[in-house]
């Protein structure tokens, strides 16, 4: 009877846990078996092989993953193929390094804007890479069936890794294509990805900062949103249509797939979905890890992001050069401080770990229902819960030795780079036979060679007296928030010899070290001395900051292999404990897609916000003394005059961006919005601030996706910047009114009275 009545209270709790519409992350490869219905219901007008086909060329042919990687393992944004000349759109932010690159004072194009009225004028980036996905497979059944629960978490790892490695040579065809496989549920699955990555991406066109990064870090996150967040790219290829590096011969990629452009606009409950590469979630993250990362994870990311920022903001702000140098590092860890900030927030107010407790004790009860499951995963919560109370003494401190030490001044940074010569010029020293100590020479020779490719790089973007302040204030965080013990020796002395002076300190530091200064770096690899690297301040430093951090991650690194088994059994008993419900796997820089429709939400009581925002709201933020809200003269003039061209709405109003409840994370910047016809009608390019929690517990009332207007994109780039030959090579969309119809009566014969 005990057992019925236990079974009946789970009955009741699991009936509310059905997926909304707009929750998941999809595999392509699944769209006709598991959402296609769901889809056709919301308004997709699409066929599944028009969506997603291996032999045709479909919808996902059109969907790029941008890396720095020639090889890449996962993608930081998303673009979309929009033209039969290879042309790219993805979000500003996912081109602002690249544009940041470009700049300089003389050509501040991040102030400006870029804009190649040619192909000639195109610029290239070197490193940037574009991937197309020729398809996927689910390769599951090659490997799960080689493991079993005797094997310890590093034979499977061993074991899976050596079937991984032959499937990818099975695949990439001698090298044509890069082959990724991964795990998903936590290590119960595998898939494989077969990739064409091109590594020719030229830079075609970007607004100015004041329109694609309106609103600057105070908008972030946050709806009402005016932020025209595009910019333009073009994929080259050899003249015979194959991936080629950078060549003055090279040719517009032409796509088996691109996506034409909707001017009609959105609705309330209109059909979206979007495609891209989603980063990472961890929905399945326990109570205790989602508790842990409150107490232990959060706190010193936000305090330690927080203070190298400030440093960074005072100089940005009183030189240019400086601001130009830094603007891209600054927008990337601002994004991701404020993403922390927002996301304890979103915990705590929709009482994230209450929800998730409530789950585990739903699991416990199905657990214990039957023996088997007993035996199986009766210590699972219980392993995870004791690893994160062992780990957290520790990760405080080593989150701190990570961002205030290595990761705190670019000079630290820099000196591990040196870490490689280092040990040659130990072993060449050590060496007895001359043969082998000539070897080591020409070993010694080619890490130089790269060494001064790297100086330059490293010096283009990097300011002496910013970075010097900034060691001064990480290492006063650093000697502030860790213990004695994990205080680096060298460390200490220099503290002693400079009077506990930070600044005295830093000033010794850069006033001593060759790797202040690009000419000295050059100076010394011109003759690279194993003593004069080894006595150098900065290097001593990084060594000692290495070997603390190295001491505070072994505590963190002890349980990991429990931790990785315990976590796979968890996503397996849920798995099983929920038969009926349709699971999609955890984000991981895998192509996915994500269905929806145009929402609004209500964020609080008596809070309503609407679903799309307009120029006119851009003009009401403006404020000429913040750099963030400062609206160019020209977009000023357009909207005094109302010259849209095709891209308004109906009502004459020019909408900038709009909502969607599509299921998006980190990785989806840029991706394209498509409605029901499988027309682009936006880029997506970030969450709301009431909602920054989902990416560990889902929260469909609240989670929207803020999207930039395909129509303000093409408004930009052609009543904007003028640049119509962008416009022209655009399949653009545009349903016609229809004519209103008249019934005339036939004539009636009158009756005639006698």
């Amino acid at each position: 009877m005990k057992r019925i009545a236990l079974f009946i209270v789970f009955i009741a709790l699991i009936s509310g846990l059905k997926l909304k519409a707009d929750e998941g992350m999809w595999l392509p490869m699944y769209i006709e078996r598991l959402n296609y219905t769901d889809m056709q219901k919301l308004g997709l007008q699409l066929t599944p092989e028009e969506i997603y086909s291996v032999n045709h060329s479909s919808l996902k042919d059109a969907i790029v993953g941008l890396s720095n990687s020639p090889n890449p393992e996962g993608y930081f944004c998303t673009a979309e193929i929009v033209s039969t000349q290879g042309l790219l759109f993805t979000n500003h932010h996912c081109g602002f390094d690249a544009v940041q690159k470009h700049s300089s004072v003389e050509h501040d194009y991040l102030a400006d804007g870029f804009w190649a009225m040619s192909r000639a004028e195109e610029l290239p980036n070197e490193g940037l890479t574009a991937s197309i996905m020729i398809r996927m497979e689910n390769v599951t059944d090659s490997i799960i069936p080689q493991l079993n629960d005797t094997m310890s978490t590093s034979e499977r790892s061993e074991v899976a890794g050596k079937i991984i490695k032959r499937l990818k040579k099975a695949n990439n065809e001698d090298g044509k294509y890069n082959v990724v496989i991964k795990s998903f549920f936590h290590g119960n699955e595998y898939y494989m990805f077969i990739y064409q990555v091109y590594k020719d991406v030229r830079l075609v066109g970007a607004p100015p900062s004041a329109i694609g990064k309106f609103g600057g870090d105070t908008d972030n996150w946050m709806w009402p949103r005016h932020t025209g967040d595009f910019t333009v790219f073009r994929i080259y290829t050899a003249p015979d249509g194959s991936p080629a590096e950078y060549a003055e011969e090279n040719v517009p990629l032409k796509p088996k797939y691109y996506l034409p452009i909707s001017l009609d606009g959105v609705e309330k409950d209109d059909f979206t979905m979007i495609w891209g590469f989603p980063g990472g979630t961890e929905r399945t993250l326990t109570s205790s890890g989602v508790q842990y990362n409150l107490d232990n994870y959060y706190p010193p990311i936000i305090e330690g992001l927080g203070a190298k920022l400030d440093v960074w903001r005072t100089h940005m702000d009183e030189d240019k050069e400086v601001r130009i140098k830094y603007a891209s590092s600054y927008a990337g860890i601002a994004n991701g401080w404020k993403y922390f900030i927002g996301q304890a927030k979103g915990i705590r107010d929709l009482d994230v770990v209450g929800e998730k407790k409530a789950f585990e004790g739903q699991f416990t009860a199905w657990v214990n229902l039957d023996e088997e499951r007993k035996d199986r995963y009766d210590s699972v919560l219980t392993t995870i819960d004791d690893i994160y109370k062992d780990r957290a003494p520790g990760v405080v401190p080593l989150i701190y030795a990570s961002l205030a030490g290595i990761g705190g001044a670019g000079i630290v940074d820099y000196a591990s780079e040196f870490n490689g010569l280092q040990a040659l010029l130990q072993q060449q020293k050590e060496e007895k036979d001359k043969s082998k100590k000539a070897k080591k020479q020409e070993q010694i020779d080619k890490a130089v060679a790269g060494l001064k490719e790297s100086a330059a790089k490293h010096f283009k973007n990097y300011d002496l007296a910013t970075d010097e302040e900034v060691l001064a204030v990480m290492t006063q965080l650093y000697l502030d928030k860790l213990p004695a013990n994990l205080h680096p020796e060298y460390l200490t002395k220099l503290i002693e010899k400079n009077d506990n002076d930070m600044y005295a300190l830093s000033a010794y530091i850069f006033e001593n070290s060759f790797m202040s200064d690009q000419n000295k770096v050059i100076s010394f690899l011109d003759d690279p001395s194993l003593k004069v690297l080894d006595k150098d301040p900065a290097y001593q430093l990084m060594q000692g900051f290495m070997q603390k951090m190295m001491e505070a991650q072994a505590n963190y690194k002890r349980h990991s292999n429990e931790m990785k088994k315990a976590e796979r059994l968890w996503v397996e008993g849920i798995r099983k404990m929920q038969p009926d419900k349709t699971f999609y796997p955890d984000a991981n820089s895998t192509m996915r897609f994500t269905y929806g429709t145009v929402q609004d939400y209500d964020p609080k009581d008596a809070i309503h916000y609407d679903y799309v925002t307009h120029l006119s709201g851009v003009m009401q933020k403006e404020d000429p003394e913040n750099d963030e809200f400062i609206v160019p003269a020209k977009l000023k003039e357009l909207y005094e005059t109302k010259d849209y061209g095709p891209y308004a709405n109906e009502d004459g109003r020019m909408v900038v961006c709009f909502l969607t409840n599509n299921d998006i994370t980190g990785g989806n910047s840029g991706s394209p919005v498509i409605n029901a016809k499988g027309e682009l009608i936006g880029l997506a390019f970030d969450g709301n601030w009431e909602a920054m929690s989902s990416d560990i517990a889902f929260a469909p009332k609240l989670q929207r996706t803020i999207v930039v207007d395909a129509r303000y994109v093409l408004f930009i780039i052609d009543k904007f910047a003028g640049a119509g030959n962008i416009v022209d090579e655009l399949t653009i969309h545009k349903t016609l009114p229809q004519p209103v119809r008249s019934e005339i009566p036939e004539p009636v014969a009158p009756v005639l009275s006698e």
